[in-house]
């Protein structure tokens, strides 16, 4: 009687790698609805809640410090404090809007509330999955700047036609730390895991990217390391706009941005393909 060899059970079915290219489809649409429909009964104390700290930001330091500082030289170009600030505040609502949406709220309906695990029970795939998280994370970040823009229309900070382009450059702004948000999602156990990302990433990032004051105020080898954090480039963009300028080397700042978000999104994509496999 010949021997019968065992075919172990995983064999010619190895699980692909969670690094594959994403999968997406137009799946994504409803659960990005799902979230809209969830939060519009919140809509109110979520916009008050997300433009009260950029815009106490902006009147403290803004007209207070302002008074003391006077003029800002940007480029070569003398301008009001006030305004200085309130273009790169902008970008940094941009940021804090969509991270807290990637983080927290993404969390809860990955891990806590297990809303993911509901979602996938329909034809619906993880990657359609983050794909909503990610683009409702930053439709949350276009939703407060274009509120805090309208206020500062109101303030007479800027009234440049230019402030149309530097809309789209937040709302790209808000894909981008998104992507990178999601990755801290994925590797979470729980909430307090985001004081990481708050205190080592966010924080030093909200003070070397030129929100506070210019960059080439810092020390040589941190200019060079802080012209390369994605918030820098959203404010390298934004701020000539509020100037009613064209921005130089608008190209370059773009495209850091556009890499960040890519590769943000993949490795993000491929850590919770992991997570859910495990």
């Amino acid at each position: 009687m010949s021997a019968v060899i065992p075919t172990p059970p995983d064999a010619g079915t190895a699980e692909p790698s969670p690094w594959r290219p994403p999968e997406l489809s137009m799946r994504w649409w409803p659960v990005f609805l799902r979230n809209l429909l969830v939060w519009r009964k919140l809509a109110i104390p979520s916009l008050i809640g997300n433009i009260a700290e950029p815009l106490i930001w902006l009147v403290a330091f803004g007209y207070g410090m302002g008074a003391l500082v006077g003029q800002v030289k940007v480029g070569g170009a003398s301008v009001p404090y006030i305004l200085f600030l309130a273009s790169g505040s902008i970008c940094m609502s941009a940021m804090n809007a969509a991270s807290f949406e990637a983080l927290y709220s993404a969390f809860s309906r990955m891990h806590v509330q297990k809303t993911w695990d509901g979602i996938m029970n329909a034809p619906v795939g993880l990657d359609d999955v983050v794909l909503a998280e990610m683009l409702w994370a930053a439709f949350k970040a276009i939703f407060t700047t274009t509120a805090i823009l309208f206020v500062m229309l109101g303030l007479g900070i800027s009234h440049s036609p230019k402030l149309v382009v530097a809309w789209f450059v937040l709302a790209g702004s808000g894909i981008t730390f998104s992507c990178i948000a999601l990755i801290f999602n994925a590797l979470a156990k729980g909430y307090d895991f985001f004081t990481y990302y708050f205190t080592l990433f966010m924080t030093p990032m909200m003070f070397l990217s030129g929100v506070f004051f210019p960059l080439d105020q810092l020390p040589g080898v941190v200019q060079a390391i802080a012209r390369w954090l994605p918030l820098a480039n959203a404010v390298a963009l934004v701020r000539p706009l509020f100037m009613d300028q064209w921005p130089q080397h608008w190209w370059t700042h773009a495209a850091v941005l556009a890499v960040y978000a890519v590769v943000a999104f993949w490795i993000a994509l491929a850590l919770t393909r992991k997570r859910f496999r495990a």
